[in-house]
C-alpha cells in the first residue's frame, strides 16, 4: 500500500513504513491516519517485524502547527489522534524498529520512546522535546513515556528545561541506541527488523514486552482516557 504522504511495502517478513511529505514530515491527521493504516497492514500480513523509516534529514518535526494553532478544540483533536499511536506503536505485539534519519523534535522525540530499537543517522540535527521553550506543556503521555524511556541523568533536562540534543548526545539520554552513517540508516533499520523477525520467538516476543510494558501501557490507556492535555 502507498500514500502521497507513507509508503508502505513487505520485505520479506518485515513491513516497512516510510513516511515523507516532502517538507518536515509534519504530523497532520492525514500522517497520522496513513500510518495506522500501515500498522493496520502489518497486522493483516502478520508481519514479523515493522521498520519505520523517515525522509532523509527529517524524521518528524512533531505535530502540523497549522492545525495546534487552530484552537484548543482542534489541537486536543490531533494529540489524541498522535497518542493512540504512540500507544499502538509501545504496545506492538511485534518488534518495531525506527530509522531515525534526522531532525525529530517534539512529537517526533515523543514517538522515538515507543519502538524497540532507534537505529540513528549520523547528522548535524536534533533531537528533544521543545514544547516547554515554544510555550506548551507537555502533555501526560508524553512524560510517562519520557519517565519509561529515558535516561534518569537526563529526564528532567531533556523534559521541563527542553533540552535539545545531537544524535550522538541522544543515545545516552534515552532516543536512540545506535547511529550508523545517514546513507545506511534506513537500510540498517530494515535489517535490524529482520534479524528481529527471525531470531525472536513471535509470542514469546509478544508475552514478554507485554510484561514489561504492562505497567506503562496502564498508565497511558488512563492517561489517554482522562485528558491527554
Amino acid at each position: 500500500m502507498s500514500s502521497e504522504l507513507v509508503h508502505c511495502e513487505q520485505k520479506g517478513t518485515v513491513t516497512v513504513i516510510r513516511v515523507d511529505d516532502g517538507k518536515v514530515n509534519a504530523l497532520s491527521h492525514d500522517v497520522l491516519d496513513q500510518l495506522c493504516a500501515a500498522f493496520d497492514h502489518a497486522d493483516t500480513v502478520a508481519a514479523g517485524a515493522v521498520a519505520l523509516v523517515g525522509r532523509e534529514g527529517k524524521f518528524s518535526a512533531g505535530f502540523d502547527l497549522s492545525v495546534m494553532n487552530q484552537g484548543i478544540e482542534a489541537a486536543t483533536e490531533l494529540l489524541a489522534k498522535g497518542a493512540q499511536l504512540a500507544l499502538r506503536i509501545y504496545d506492538s505485539p511485534r518488534p518495531v524498529v525506527f530509522g531515525v534519519t534526522g531532525h525529530a523534535l517534539a512529537m517526533g522525540a515523543v514517538l522515538l520512546m515507543t519502538p524497540d530499537e532507534r537505529i540513528g543517522a549520523e547528522g548535524p540535527y536534533k533531537i528533544g522535546l521543545n514544547e516547554v521553550a515554544i510555550g506548551m506543556t507537555l502533555p501526560e503521555f508524553a512524560l510517562i513515556l519520557a519517565d519509561e524511556r529515558l535516561s534518569r541523568r537526563h529526564l528532567y533536562r531533556a523534559t521541563s528545561q527542553a533540552e535539545i540534543y545531537s544524535p550522538q548526545d541522544a543515545v545516552d539520554v534515552g532516543y536512540l541506541d545506535t547511529i550508523v552513517p545517514a546513507d545506511r540508516c534506513a537500510e540498517t533499520a530494515i535489517a535490524r527488523a529482520g534479524e528481529l523477525a527471525a531470531t525472536l520467538h513471535a509470542k514469546a516476543h509478544r508475552n514478554t514486552k507485554h510484561s514489561l510494558r504492562r505497567d506503562t501501557v496502564e498508565k497511558l490507556k488512563t492517561s489517554l482516557g482522562a485528558s491527554i492535555v
